[in-house]
């Protein structure tokens, strides 16, 4: 697996600093031990490429074997990965790796319970850039593991007009019309927090999704009755498990949650030593 920013050499760096003492002391060179990652709650997985990773950018002579690909639905005791080879090199790496698994396992489970919830809606669930910094492009993948769908990655590959933008009081369907000629496939986003903000956009043809900021399901149903050919709603703000379904049954496109990345709790996962051989 190849990242833009490779957080994994940070990790590695910030954990292991001018080396393991423990494992200096303790563990001979030459020891070779079999190890396994497993899963001490129910979980759906995510991350178990990063720590194959973790191992083979720490020693390229450790074997890895994953057990479970990201997206399986895991439970106690199961066996993520398998780890074959020096016991300092399981040892050194075992914390970086349970801690990519742990946090991603986490993104993973939280957007698995809110695609449940909206199941048969014809609603999807979509990520935000509400995430660790660093760590991005992981957590989107953890995401995707949940069974959730991936919106803009970064600034670069969308267009969000937001109120915050507007602020400037821009020519907007000027801008918007120039954004579509230059970029002819860009997805074009504008977030409008009331039904009179939807009238006005819905009459913009560039404009691919209309952002219903902190709407009520009531609103929100009002505002999809507006739509257009070829126009999408996503609804944003103040969506938790007890509301998305409400929110989805409004007819939405889409429903974006920041709570995937930056509320999910980490999935407890354990290293152990299986075998081993002096």
């Amino acid at each position: 697996m190849t990242f833009p920013v490779d957080p994994i050499p940070n990790a590695l760096a910030e954990d292991i600093g001018s080396g393991d003492l423990t494992s200096a002391f303790l563990v001979p060179t030459d020891h070779q031990s079999a190890a396994r990652i497993f899963a001490k709650a129910e979980a759906v997985v995510a991350g178990t490429e990063v720590a194959r990773a973790v191992y083979c950018q720490l020693d390229p002579e450790i074997a890895i074997t994953v057990r479970r690909q990201d997206g399986d639905l895991v439970h106690p005791g199961d066996t993520v990965l398998e780890i074959a080879g020096r016991t300092r090199s399981i040892l050194t790496g075992e914390r970086v790796a349970l801690n990519f698994i742990q946090r991603l396992s986490g993104v993973a489970t939280i957007t698995r319970k809110f695609v449940d919830a909206v199941a048969g809606t014809g609603a999807e669930i979509l990520d935000t850039r509400k995430t660790t910094p660093g760590l991005r492009i992981l957590e989107k993948a953890a995401v995707k593991a949940g069974g959730a769908r991936n919106h803009r990655l970064g600034l670069f590959d969308a267009v969000m007009v937001k109120d915050n933008h507007l602020l400037a009081h821009p020519d907007l369907p000027a801008a918007i019309q120039e954004i579509r000629q230059r970029h002819p496939k860009l997805l074009i986003e504008v977030e409008a927090d009331s039904i009179e903000q939807v009238r006005e956009f819905v009459r913009l043809e560039a404009i691919d999704v209309i952002l219903l900021d902190n709407m009520s399901p009531e609103e929100i149903r009002k505002c999809v009755a507006l739509r257009r050919t070829g126009l999408k709603f996503e609804a944003s703000g103040g969506v938790s498990l007890a509301t998305v379904r409400a929110i989805a049954e409004t007819g939405v496109d889409y429903i974006s949650v920041g709570q995937l990345t930056h509320s999910a709790p980490s999935i407890d996962f354990s290293l152990e030593l299986c075998a081993i051989a002096k």
